[in-house]
């Protein structure tokens, strides 16, 4: 009788994609080998997602112990997540940048679709994954309210754009003009409904309306800020670290080094959540002008390499892990937080050596 090794760890890991979900189940047996046991290509619908965990039940061991691994694509993960979490299975969600910087490490010589599978079918048996948390609904309305008001934001950018280019010209059309004026009067009514629908939906939550008026009190971080940070992070429920939320945010800086020959000039990964570091930008630019302890930071940047964004930037990672603090210690911002926390130190020193 042959033997049959024990597994330790089933992993399903799913390549998503706008009209297909490409799928590989890995395995990990207690040598601590690895390996794809099949693969298989589903559509990514209702039906073809039920296919897809029928087909996984079939070939795995355990299916109540099988993990679904997946990238975080847009929003085409999004149903997958939801189905698989509304059926009790266990799922994780990681960043596309993980993925890509683990799949440097395999030999694999062709990238499509299937390799991409089993690559994160991989990563989930080699990584101790945190299990995906679904989004609060408060959070998930607040996040489709604010991408919206985003995106009618920057189409209104555009079309004033082309109006002041249409004005500028020798002979303008009146009744392009009109219309371009209109356009944006229906945007502006268009974002003050997304305004009012955000405000009506934080009065359902006092608790949540209390986090907002305490994010608030941190110098440039206005209302639609507060909100939208929220919403991103679905209230910091994944956060541990102000570490781990840059990195999320895309503000972790990379650095290409390489004996003496190879010195690359440090950036931001941008590979994170990129409506977190735009709500951020404004706000800099007005942290900068009214927060010393920012506006100290910028100076010092600036004045060293001369690069304006790179201070701003920086600026904006310190107000994001400033928002975070105010959010985990549910107090309002402190302008002299620092001057205040070393004269208690100090105070403690001397206390400590009066007692000795």
């Amino acid at each position: 009788m042959a033997y049959v090794k024990k597994v330790l760890k089933e992993v399903a890991g799913v390549d998503v994609a706008q009209k297909e979900l490409v799928v590989s189940l890995g395995r990990m047996y207690e040598d601590l080998d690895i390996g794809i046991v099949s693969y298989k290509v589903f559509a990514n619908s209702g039906k073809g997602m039920a296919m897809l965990v029928k087909w996984v039940e079939s070939y795995s061991r355990d299916a109540d112990k099988v993990r679904y691994v997946m990238e975080a694509t847009g929003v085409y993960h999004e149903r997958l997540a939801h189905y698989l979490d509304g059926r009790g299975l266990d799922l994780s969600i990681v960043l596309p940048n993980k993925i890509s910087n683990y799949f440097k490490t395999l030999d694999i010589k062709t990238v499509n679709d299937k390799t991409a599978s089993q690559a994160i079918a991989r990563f989930g048996l080699e990584r101790k994954l945190d299990s995906w948390v679904r989004p609060k609904d408060l959070y998930k309305e607040l996040k489709q309210l604010t991408r919206e008001r985003d995106q009618i934001v920057e189409e209104r950018a555009m079309v004033k754009n082309r109006l002041h280019a249409e004005k500028s010209e020798a002979l303008p059309n009146p009744r392009s003009l009109g219309r371009l004026e209109e356009r944006i009067k229906f945007l502006n009514g268009q974002e003050a409904e997304i305004k009012k629908d955000i405000v009506k939906l934080i009065d359902t939550q006092p608790e949540v309306k209390d986090t907002i008026k305490k994010i608030s009190t941190i110098p440039g971080v206005g209302h639609l800020t507060a909100v939208t940070v929220l919403a991103e992070t679905n209230g910091f429920e994944l956060i541990r670290n102000k570490k781990q939320l840059t990195s999320y945010a895309g503000f972790d800086v990379k650095e290409k080094l390489s004996g003496t020959s190879v010195k690359g000039k440090p950036r931001i990964s941008k590979r994170g959540n990129k409506h977190l570091r735009k709500a951020m930008h404004l706000p800099s630019l007005s942290s900068v002008k009214y927060n010393q302890h920012h506006r100290a930071l910028y100076t010092r940047i600036v004045s060293k390499n001369g690069i304006k964004m790179k201070a701003l930037i920086a600026v904006q990672r310190k107000m994001l892990e400033l928002i975070y603090v105010v959010f985990k210690n549910g107090s309002v911002y402190q302008v002299d937080y620092q001057e205040k926390r070393a004269h208690c130190i100090k105070a403690e020193n001397a206390l400590l050596q009066t007692s000795l």
